[in-house]
């Protein structure tokens, strides 16, 4: 059904969305943050890939709302879109939050999160490089594995506060660190919400 020789605008929009998530992930999981000013750059840049990811939503939108056809359902388009752009929102909110607790030292649990997130955003990215090739069988590959690495930051939230209440004494620590786990687990839920639309967008049109 599709023109594999002639590239879609619509998956060009998609595939740069991906990339933008992915590079922010990427660039919040390599920062090293040593003292409460290295955190407020690290929450100032996150908030820049949040804006730029707001922009291409918004572009891709009007797109839609403008052209006579699209490759696939539009309502698979945007929500694909808004489902990614979900993750760097999430980011976006954790970082903005280490900032705010002045936590300048985060634990090897949160190391984990974050790993598993941003080898998430790697397979959304491969996944969106091939619809733009119309591979979409091909795709679902990718699906399997970001919901592999999901259900792998469901053991990691279990196992993180499980932790947290046995060694933990400081209340306000625990409050801040149990906030901070259950968004790095949310994030990783809206990876699984991609590779779900994504085994959406399959189904309807391989």
């Amino acid at each position: 059904m599709f023109d594999s020789k002639k590239p879609d605008p619509f998956f060009q929009s998609l595939l740069d969305i991906a990339k933008n998530v992915q590079t922010a992930t990427h660039y919040a999981e390599d920062f090293k943050v040593d003292s409460v000013s290295q955190l407020k750059e690290l929450s100032f840049k996150l908030k820049e890939f949040e804006t730029s990811g707001d922009t291409l939503i918004h572009e891709l939108t009007t797109k839609l709302n403008t052209s006579f056809m699209t490759p696939i359902e539009r309502e698979d388009i945007l929500q694909l879109a808004v489902k990614m752009d979900d993750i760097l929102d999430g980011i976006e909110h954790f970082t903005a939050h280490l900032e705010m607790y002045s936590l300048i030292e985060i634990d090897d649990y949160m190391r984990t999160f974050v790993n598993y997130i941003v080898k998430c955003t790697d397979e959304i990215v491969k996944a969106m490089e091939l619809l733009m090739k119309k591979k979409l069988l091909a795709m679902r590959d990718h699906a399997v594995l970001i919901k592999d690495y999901e259900r792998k930051c469901d053991d990691v939230l279990r196992s993180s506060i499980k932790n947290l209440f046995l060694h933990e004494t400081n209340p306000i620590r625990i409050i801040q660190f149990k906030d901070l786990y259950e968004q790095l687990e949310d994030i990783a839920d809206y990876s699984q919400s991609v590779a779900n639309t994504i085994e959406t967008i399959i189904m309807r049109n391989a």
